[in-house]
């Protein structure tokens, strides 16, 4: 109904001006209509005299330009999305090529930053609207903490962030708990976090033993060199590629892959932002969705994403290799359903970080509609 009158008001005030010279007209002949059909059918005003006929036509535009300006008003002018440097995905040629601005016909303004958890203060704070490839553990931790946000996707799927441990130390995974009493770097509330976690868990360390150092990857890899921690764990691929340099993960890939342990970043949304432009949302992940599927790594586009990720060609190939980016399909079917992948990893990634986790209301955040 509100379509209606919307669509009916807006024909209405384009056509007033060709029908007040004929109103005005029949009021100088004094003429006397029985029906007056206005902006074809839309609306039909029965009438003994003209000048109610005119009244009404005057009180409908103004009515008209009312309701259509509204919508307007609360038209967005720009969209703010965050994303990570050093960390290469095939969105970024969407971004580079200014897709998303076309598609969403408003202007896209990127911002990087360091860390998820810096996305989500930006998020709250109004500063932006979207983030793409935010780490699970943050999204979730911000839910547990009562923060408006939605999952409407999954960026990418990865191996768990590693964790290096300075080359000559003599600890690996078979002598894990000499880490105890050292110190350690870790971006907190990250996929980095969430993997030192699950690692000591699985190798039976006590973290409580462990002084843990909040540090962005870039520090930590630093500290690591300068030997100022004993361990880094880390992301990014020039971080994980400088810690690597002087140190050696403390779990291999099929160690990781034999205990259960991976990870996947997700695309989350401002819940006012979603509300009040679904059009956009929905735009900016089929733009991502168009990106992933022309994905064919060749040297023209690992040489466009890694300029804008801020990493050199080898690098940014040997990390995108090893990345996975379900399709909208594979996301909706295994992901982002009531029992899907990420309501279960979401749910027990609260575990680890809190002791405690409502799985219900963190699944009551994941919104798979946007990819339909």
């Amino acid at each position: 109904m509100v379509c209606f009158l919307l669509g009916s008001a807006k024909k209405l005030a384009r056509d007033l001006p060709l029908l007040v010279p004929k109103i005005l007209n029949m009021l100088s002949n004094k003429c006397v209509c029985k029906e007056t059909f206005i902006t074809e059918n839309y609306f039909l005003l029965r009438s003994k005299r003209v000048k109610s006929v005119l009244k009404s036509t005057i009180l409908a535009a103004g009515v008209a330009a009312v309701v259509a300006a509204a919508p307007l008003a609360q038209a967005a002018e720009e969209v703010n999305a965050a994303f990570f440097l050093e960390w290469a995905t095939p969105n970024q040629i969407a971004k580079v090529d200014k897709a998303y601005d076309a598609a969403m016909g408003v202007d896209v303004k990127w911002a990087d930053f360091s860390t998820g958890v810096a996305m989500t203060e930006a998020m709250l704070s109004g500063d932006i609207d979207i983030s793409y490839s935010q780490g699970l553990a943050p999204f979730v931790t911000a839910i547990q903490q009562g923060a408006p946000l939605k999952m409407i996707g999954i960026a990418v799927v990865y191996e768990a962030n590693d964790c290096f441990v300075k080359n000559g130390s003599g600890i690996d995974s078979s002598n894990a708990s000499e880490l105890e009493g050292k110190t350690v770097a870790v971006p907190l509330n990250t996929m980095a976090d969430y993997a030192f976690r699950r690692y000591m868990s699985h190798l039976d360390v006590d973290t409580s033993t462990l002084k843990i150092v909040d540090q962005a990857p870039a520090d930590g890899a630093k500290s690591l060199a300068d030997g100022a921690v004993d361990m880094a764990c880390i992301f990014g691929g020039a971080s994980a590629k400088a810690a690597g340099e002087v140190g050696t993960p403390i779990m291999s890939s099929q160690e990781k892959v034999d205990a259960g342990i991976g990870s996947f970043d997700v695309i989350s949304v401002t819940e006012k932002f979603a509300t009040e432009h679904p059009e956009l949302v929905r735009a900016f992940m089929e733009v991502t969705e168009e990106a992933n599927l022309a994905w064919k790594a060749t040297d023209e586009q690992l040489a466009k994403v890694s300029k804008d990720a801020g990493m050199d060609l080898e690098t940014t190939k040997d990390q995108m290799a090893s990345f996975i980016f379900p399709s909208a399909a594979e996301q909706k079917e295994n992901y982002l359903g009531k029992d899907g992948i990420a309501a279960q990893a979401a749910a027990s990634l609260g575990l680890v970080f809190s002791g405690d986790s409502d799985g219900s209301s963190i699944a009551k955040t994941i919104d798979g509609s946007f990819l339909e």
